[in-house]
């Protein structure tokens, strides 16, 4: 027996295969295969930024003989806090967010070095300080670096005055500066012009420092780094309150080695030979009876 249907009847039965032949036609057309074989549309999806993890994984030497289990950030970040005073958000964005990335990374590699992080998230600053212990094998790798009386002064005063202000910003101009040491009065600065100088000397310390950053457009104004809400910790002001009291106290005596407070809870790498600033001022003279202080 054939079978033989009507012409309006494979009409019918061939209807729903072409409109599902139309249907994927017209997928072909959104995500047709360009001539390398990929899918013209992907090139339209948005691009998803690489974490840490993968361009760490795909860590390529920096020079030949590289053998650092760090990846290239963390050594950069590594190598500026053995060779600056200290890192800060406000100022080295790109370090401070490398150290907080990989913070827990180079605490390692510093303790190798008998060094310790210091991290203060709140204030965004990072630095270094030397560890002390007893070994006669053990090698101090960062030097104090010497302040004088007046230069430890300042900074007693600047820490206080930003802890006071609690700004972000703490502004101060070189009269207010001077103005801090109204009651400073002995022997050795009975001459005004000489006591001035010494007080511009110690203004001169601190911006090396990084302490006071003098204001572009006015010279005679200064930027207090928050950093020395960091450095000067709460027993360190508390010391140099004390000597500085002392040395108030002392009235027509000049100020002894023995008056010098200790502050071992900041210390920086040495970026100079070490030896004390020169002036181009043959009156200036640096007082032989302050050794200074450890900073």
């Amino acid at each position: 027996m054939t079978n033989t249907e009507s012409p309006d009847a494979q009409t019918d039965s061939a209807s729903p295969s072409d409109s599902g032949s139309n249907s994927t036609q017209a997928g072909a057309d959104t995500l047709s295969p360009n001539a390398s074989g990929e899918f013209a549309g992907y090139d339209d999806l948005p691009a998803v930024a690489r974490t840490s993890s993968e361009v760490d994984a795909t860590k390529v030497p920096r020079y030949d003989g590289d053998q650092s289990a760090m990846p290239d950030r963390a050594c950069w970040a590594l190598q500026n806090l053995l060779t600056r005073r200290y890192i800060s958000g406000d100022r080295h964005p790109q370090l401070w967010a490398w150290v907080s990335e990989y913070h827990e990374l180079l605490r390692v590699r510093l303790s190798e070095l008998d060094l310790r992080l210091r991290l203060h998230r709140e204030l965004e600053v990072a630095f270094v300080e030397q560890v002390g212990y007893d070994s006669r094998w053990g090698r101090r790798l960062l030097k104090r670096e010497t302040i004088h009386t007046y230069d430890a002064i300042l900074a007693l005063h600047l820490a206080k005055h930003v802890r006071a202000a609690r700004d972000e910003h703490v502004l101060i101009t070189q009269e207010e500066i001077h103005e801090l040491f109204a009651g400073v009065s002995n022997t050795i600065d009975r001459d005004v012009t000489l006591f001035d100088k010494r007080i511009d000397h110690a203004i001169d310390k601190l911006e090396e420092l990084e302490i006071l950053r003098r204001q572009r457009d006015d010279p005679d104004t200064f930027t207090v780094s928050q950093a020395i809400s960091a450095i000067m910790t709460a027993s360190v002001i508390t010391d140099l309150q004390q000597q500085f009291e002392q040395f108030i106290g002392a009235g027509d005596e000049p100020p002894s080695p023995e008056d010098d407070a200790d502050l071992d809870e900041y210390r920086v790498s040495d970026d100079s030979d070490g030896s004390a600033d020169d002036t181009d001022d043959d009156d200036y003279e640096e007082d032989t009876d302050d050794e200074g202080v450890d900073w």
